[in-house]
């Protein structure tokens, strides 16, 4: 039924059809990831004392004290109440005075 040097195709196509899913796995998956986590690295970097920030679980808070030593940072929620969570967990930094119109 099937002969032993059976018709395999071009092996070019093979090779065609591979780089073109690498190229919509770069452009589509890969690309935008890196310039996302390239984005939320400097942000990290530029964030200061005094800042207002958004968490990514929505609490909005001001900078009160950064630990370079261990990524953490000190926020202030409100007068009285003061959290402490991971530098990787802000997600935005917000215009001065948000906390007040809030």
């Amino acid at each position: 039924m099937f002969s032993a040097n059976g018709s395999q195709g071009n092996p070019m196509e093979m090779v065609f059809m591979l780089v073109m899913f690498g190229l919509i796995f770069y452009f589509m998956i890969y690309r935008p990831q890196s310039k996302r986590a390239k984005e939320h690295k400097g942000l990290m970097s530029s964030l200061s004392k005094g800042d207002e920030v958004l968490t990514n679980g929505g609490l909005v808070g001001k900078i009160q004290k950064i630990s370079d030593s261990n990524d953490y940072v000190l926020l202030s929620i409100s007068d009285a109440t003061q959290i402490t969570i991971k530098k990787d967990y802000i997600a935005a930094v917000l215009p001065k005075g948000s906390m007040q119109s809030l």
